[in-house]
Order: C-alpha cells, then sequence, then structure tokens
C-alpha cells in the first residue's frame, strides 16, 4: 500500500514492487497522477482524516491484509521562519507528518501481524537547513512518530528511509 503513489519516489516504489512481483495498492490526492503499473488506485487528500479513512474503508473492501504499507508523500518549501506564512507551515508538516499518521492510523487494522511499515525521511532533517524549518520539524516529528510506533508495534518493522534530496 503506497500512499503518495503520485510523487517521483512514490512512482519508483511502484515500479521497484511491480519488478519484485508485489500487488501495488497506490493512493494520492490525484489518482490520475499514479503510474499506470499500479494494480489498484484510490484517491484521498492527506490533510483530511475522513478522506483517509474513505480510502482506506474502500481498499479494506477489496483486500484481505497489507503486508507492507509505504509512506512517500510529502511537501517542502524553503522559506524563512520571519516569511513563513502559518499556511505553508501547516501544509508541510501535514503532507509530511500528520499525513503519515492519518495513513497508519487508518490502515493498522488492514496490516497483517509481522507487516512492514516504510515512512520517508530526509537526510536534511538532521542537516536543519536554514529556509526549511517546517520540513525538517516535520521529518523531525517523524522520527519521533516511527520510534514511538515501534514499540507500540513490536511485531510489525518500522523503517524510516531517509533519502538525499531528489528531483
Amino acid at each position: 500500500l503506497i500512499w503518495g503513489a503520485g510523487g517521483e519516489i512514490g512512482s519508483a516504489i511502484i515500479d521497484q514492487l511491480n519488478a519484485d512481483r508485489w500487488q501495488t495498492l497506490a493512493v494520492a490526492r490525484d489518482s490520475d497522477a499514479i503510474p499506470s503499473g499500479a494494480d489498484r488506485t484510490y484517491e484521498a487528500d492527506f490533510q483530511i482524516p475522513a478522506s483517509v479513512e474513505r480510502a482506506v474503508y474502500t481498499i479494506s473492501q477489496e483486500v484481505e491484509q497489507i503486508d507492507l504499507l509505504c509512506y512517500a508523500a510529502g511537501d517542502i518549501l524553503s522559506s524563512k521562519v520571519a516569511d513563513l506564512q502559518p499556511d505553508d507551515w501547516d501544509r508541510v508538516i501535514s503532507a509530511n507528518l500528520s499525513g503519515a499518521y492519518l495513513a497508519v492510523h487508518y490502515s493498522l487494522p488492514l496490516l497483517s501481524q509481522e507487516s512492514h511499515i516504510f515512512l520517508i525521511g530526509a537526510v536534511s532533517e538532521r542537516l536543519r537547513l536554514p529556509g526549511l524549518s517546517a520540513y525538517a520539524a516535520a521529518k523531525a516529528g517523524l522520527e519521533a512518530f516511527a520510534e514511538a510506533l515501534a514499540k507500540e508495534q513490536r511485531k510489525k518493522r518500522i523503517t524510516v528511509v531517509r533519502p538525499g534530496a531528489v528531483a
């Protein structure tokens, strides 16, 4: 189950999973952005809990369980704190952190007992670069979320992948 399947990272994950013969369930804000290789596609706005819940409900009607969940959705904005508007802060935090929580929260009942959850973090979170305060805060929060989740869901594997900058 790939959340954020319409982006470059999500698309690449789908391609790799398909090459490895996985059945891919792809979720994006706009299902038209999802690569044609996905076995099933769904739409959800990751900022709206009811939208994420509806997508998971629809998925639950089509599959019995999920063995792998990947949250690859995100947003980034370069802006100094003095210039960063509250709506932009909320959007970046929501896409990178709150959306991950919502995707995992609503998907947990579908996940197999020993499933693997991948969350896409960022190397830049540790660098804490100027102009990326919202992004760094969201990715640092994602790290903390993953650590707590791993303690709560001990049979599941939780992995934060930290790619470098991508196009």
